[in-house]
This record gives structure tokens, C-alpha cells and sequence, in this order.
């Protein structure tokens, strides 16, 4: 029988509560046991598809086309294994299952209530995951912190399992933050004593609270917390602040976490942690740091871009290489042209995943001068789009050249709309979504980076490449080397002469895992690290 670990947040969000999620079932998976994710978010929108990066973070799409929170990825990423859209629960999907339960007529002659029909169905959509996955642990977060309104019923649920399994079957962990004052110097524990008493206000008494901190907690400070949150010594976990995030699995092992969660559920196994910590040294250890220019329209939020951002420090680490990125706001270059020469000072460029017409000017300008400056370059998604208008306009001489989402009356429609968009009206969860096979010509440098004619990657767009343009591109030395659906979709664009200039339709960010860096990805910092070393700028790690 599937048990259950319940993870909350307190104090504030965006502690880390996602990789302190991730990280416990890393242990759990390098413990033996048969280990998966579910991250519930507490708001009304049915998925993350349609919310602002600046609102939420990025939107990470699972293979099965599920738009989904971030944290999802931070969960295959940590257990090196596919996620599916039933790994994200939200309000929006609770709600809409009750209310089209009661128009259905299942509730006929009953008051439809949040207790028990939408707390029945929060822990049916539980149960019904952890019995698909057949896993021996589910690890559930609950996103937000708690005394949100809106993450009530959620935690009434969790109350209600921990009665209905029993405690050997459920541990709950909280997740708090002890901050500290630079003038005072000491680590504050009063708002962990009154996120626990709300906690308990609820109904839920946590049986190990894991304390987020710049630095290490001290030892009476543990014990304080222990006396007034009821929870023994032992299982008040100091989580400072670390390296790498991939650090964060050693750190709560080396701070006993695995013992008391041993003690509840009856976890056996002893941890092979070496195999997961030779891999996170990597992203400590190394020679030099390459710098990349991010050159976007959300540079304000990190998290806009954050599978990324992971995906380059995968391919830094098994480079050598650290990967310091600097933020590029593309209308900032719409401004101030100026700005462009900025680029060649950069040993790559990345133009990552957008929509809309906002600052694109600058995005068309940033990819022509890392073609012109032979800087390596790589488009993602939007990026690949925006590179193939931009080598349109300056290469080929055809003025005006752009997509149809930019300028519906182009003269040259380089990119447009995919046919079977046309009819659609909906803007949720109706885009070309999830995992599709690309097929890559040989010979190729497509195919020298993945060494195989087949790969399996996802995406996330609407628009696409306009095929009647390929043949004039390849005149002038773009190629456009990998293809899906039966060859109706162009997958990948690399440019001859050039120490490197690719750009995929695909999110190749999105498959990418420490211990499995995306080849693109590691290619693309390969020809950073070249670069930097060949200039003399080449900055020590």
C-alpha cells in the first residue's frame, strides 16, 4: 500500500520548498524505494498554461503535453525521470470535476459542499496517482503557505488521510523560515512558532519541520523550535543556503531528515548517495566560467526562464564549465541600438521562449549580430522562429520578412500559423503541447550532436517555420536539418560557417537532467568554452 508525505510551506513563498521536495524524494528514490512527485496548486486556473512568467514562473510542459507548474520540472530533473500532467493538481481542475459531477447528476438530493465533496475529490485525485505510478511513497506539496485561503481545502484533505491511513502511513513536513536580522545576528524563530500554530489551528500537528536559512542552524535554536513546536530535536532540519541545488539532497541526508522519516513510514533501505554526489560536484568543481547573454523579455524574474537556466549548468558542469548568465531585456536593444555590441563581449547567446510582439525587434537584432560576430548562438522555440526572420530580413534580402503573430500583413511570412490552429478559440491548454518524435537528416551537425537519427522532445508553440522559404534559406547556407509529423514541421535550423548557430522548435530545456544533460544544450556550451578560452577572457571557476 502507497503511503503518503505531506509537504507545506510557512512564513513566506519561494523558500525552496520545491527543491527540499524534490530532494526528499531524491533520498527516498536513493533509498530504494519506488518514489514520485504531485505538486497542488492552491489557485483557479484549470493549469499554469495562460499565466504570465513575471505571475508564476515558467510554464513546464510534460511529455503528455501537461502545462504545468515549475516545480514539476525540478522534480524529473532531481528523479531523472518523466512527469505527466496528473503530477499537478489545481484548484481550477478540483472544482471543475465536482461542479461537472453535480450537473451530471451524481449528487442528486445533496448540498454539494467543500466538506466532504471537493475534499473527497483532492484525496481521490491523491490516491488514484500514487496507485497509477504504483510508487511505495508519494511525495505531495502543497504550493503557497499556509493560512491562504485558498489552500484550506487542501490541507483538510491531508487532515483528513493522516486519520484515514493512520501515521504510519502519512508524515507531514513543513517547510519554515528562520530569518535573521543583520543587526540583531541571530536566527529568528518566532515565525516558525506561528506558522506551526496555524498549522495545528487546522488540524495538522508536523511531524518534522525542515528550516530554510542563509547559513546553518544552531544547535539551541533547534532546540527552541522543538520545545514549542512539539517536534523532537531530531527532526527539526537546518536547510541552509548552498552551492548548487543539487547539493540540497547531501545536506538534508548529512542533517539525519532520513531518520525520523525511516521511523514513520518504514523506509529500510540505507542510501547510496556517491553516484548523486559525484554528480553534484560538478556543478561546483570546475575550471572556468563561460558568461551567456539571456536575451528576453521577462529578464526581470530568474524563474521565467528557469528550466533554461538549468539546462545550461547541466551541459556547464559536464564541460568543466560554470555558466554565469547575464539578462538582456531585448526592448532595452529596441531603445538603444547601441546595446548590440554588448553581445560580442559574450562568449554565447541564448534567445529563449516568448510570445507576442513585445521587444521581437530586439530579439530579430540580437540573433543577426551573434551570426555576424560569429558569436555561438542558440534559439529555443520563439528563438528559432525569431532567427530564421532575422537571417530572412539580412541575408536574403527579403524586407519586411516576419511572423504572422508579429505582423498578420507581412510580406513575407517566414513564420505562420499552424494549420490546425486556425480554427481554435481557446487560448488554455490548445497549442501544439507535449512530446513528439524529430527525425534528423544526415549528415548533419544535428546529427553529429545526438548521434542518432531519432529523438523524443516537446514543445509548446503555434506558430511555425513556412516550408516554401527552405529552399532560398539553403542557397544562402541555413539548413534546416531535423523534421516531425510526417515532415510537416521543421525541428532544427543550423547555420554553415559558423562556430555555432542553432535554434530548435523544440524546448530541448525541458528534457535536460543533471544526470542526463540535453547533447544541444552541451554542444551549444562546448562552443562557449572554445570561445572564451580562444579570446583570453576566460574567466577562472
Amino acid at each position: 500500500m502507497p503511503k503518503y508525505l505531506f509537504v507545506t510551506g510557512g512564513v513566506m513563498s519561494g523558500l525552496g520548498k520545491g527543491v527540499v521536495t524534490s530532494s526528499v524524494a531524491k533520498l527516498l528514490q536513493l533509498s530504494g524505494a519506488q518514489v514520485t512527485c504531485l505538486k497542488i496548486d492552491p489557485y483557479l486556473n484549470f493549469d499554469a498554461g495562460t499565466m504570465n512568467p513575471y505571475t508564476h514562473g515558467e510554464v513546464f510542459v510534460t511529455d503528455d503535453g501537461g502545462e504545468t507548474d515549475m516545480d514539476i520540472g525540478n522534480y524529473e530533473r532531481f528523479l531523472n525521470r518523466n512527469l505527466a500532467k496528473s503530477n499537478n493538481i489545481t484548484t481550477g481542475q478540483i472544482y471543475k470535476k465536482v461542479i461537472d459531477d453535480e450537473r451530471r447528476g451524481k449528487f442528486l438530493g445533496k448540498s454539494v459542499q467543500i466538506i466532504p465533496h471537493v475534499t473527497d475529490e483532492i484525496k481521490r485525485r491523491i490516491r488514484e496517482l500514487a496507485t497509477k505510478e504504483e510508487v511505495d511513497i508519494l511525495v505531495v506539496e502543497c504550493g503557497g503557505t499556509v493560512g491562504d485561503i485558498e489552500s484550506l481545502p487542501f490541507l483538510e484533505a491531508f487532515r483528513q488521510m493522516r486519520m484515514e491511513e493512520g501515521p504510519s502511513k502519512t508524515l507531514f513536513m513543513h517547510v519554515s523560515l528562520a530569518p535573521e536580522l543583520s543587526v540583531v545576528g541571530e536566527m529568528k524563530t518566532k515565525p516558525t512558532q506561528h506558522s506551526v500554530q496555524e498549522m495545528r489551528r487546522i488540524g495538522i500537528q508536523p511531524d518534522i519541520i525542515v528550516i530554510r536559512g542563509t547559513r546553518p542552524l544552531p544547535m539551541e535554536t533547534k532546540e527552541k523550535i522543538s520545545l514549542f513546536a512539539s517536534v523532537p530535536a531530531g527532526s527539526v532540519i537546518s536547510d541552509p543556503d548552498v552551492e548548487t541545488i543539487y547539493r540540497v539532497p547531501r545536506l538534508l541526508e548529512k542533517e539525519g531528515l532520513l531518520k525520523p522519516i525511516r521511523k514513520q513510514l518504514g523506509v529500510r533501505s540505507r542510501v547510496a548517495m556517491r553516484g548523486w554526489n559525484a554528480v553534484a560536484d560538478r556543478f561546483v568543481d570546475h575550471q572556468l566560467t563561460v558568461r551567456i547573454a539571456m536575451v528576453g523579455k521577462y529578464a526581470n524574474l530568474a524563474d521565467s526562464y528557469v528550466s533554461v537556466n538549468q539546462a545550461l549548468s547541466h551541459a556547464g558542469a559536464v564541460n568543466g564549465a560554470g555558466t554565469r548568465i547575464s539578462w538582456i531585456e531585448s526592448e532595452e536593444i529596441e531603445k538603444d541600438e547601441s546595446k548590440l555590441g554588448l553581445i560580442d563581449a559574450y562568449d554565447g547567446v541564448v534567445l529563449p521562449q516568448g510570445f507576442g510582439g513585445r521587444g521581437v525587434e530586439g530579439k530579430i537584432a540580437a540573433a543577426n549580430r551573434a551570426r555576424v560576430a560569429q558569436v555561438p548562438f542558440l534559439g529555443l522555440c520563439y528563438g528559432f522562429q525569431l532567427a530564421s526572420v532575422s537571417f530572412a530580413r539580412h541575408v536574403l534580402g527579403l524586407k519586411g520578412a516576419n511572423s504572422t503573430e508579429v505582423d498578420p500583413d507581412t510580406p513575407h511570412p517566414v513564420i505562420h500559423l499552424l494549420p490546425e490552429q486556425a480554427r481554435v478559440r481557446d487560448l488554455g491548454g490548445t497549442m501544439r503541447l507535449g512530446g513528439h518524435d524529430v527525425y534528423i537528416k544526415k549528415p548533419s551537425r544535428a546529427f553529429e550532436i545526438y548521434r542518432t537519427d531519432k529523438i523524443r522532445e516537446r514543445h509548446r508553440h503555434r506558430f511555425e517555420l513556412n516550408q516554401k522559404y527552405i529552399r532560398k534559406f539553403e542557397e544562402k547556407g541555413m539548413r534546416y536539418t531535423a523534421f516531425s509529423d510526417n515532415g510537416r514541421r521543421a525541428e532544427i535550423l543550423e547555420l554553415e560557417g559558423h562556430p555555432f548557430y542553432m535554434g530548435t522548435q523544440y524546448h530541448p530545456e525541458y528534457v535536460s537532467r543533471p544526470e542526463a544533460p540535453e547533447p544541444i544544450y552541451v554542444s551549444f556550451v562546448e562552443a562557449c568554452v572554445r570561445r572564451a578560452r580562444r579570446s583570453g577572457k576566460a574567466t577562472k571557476a
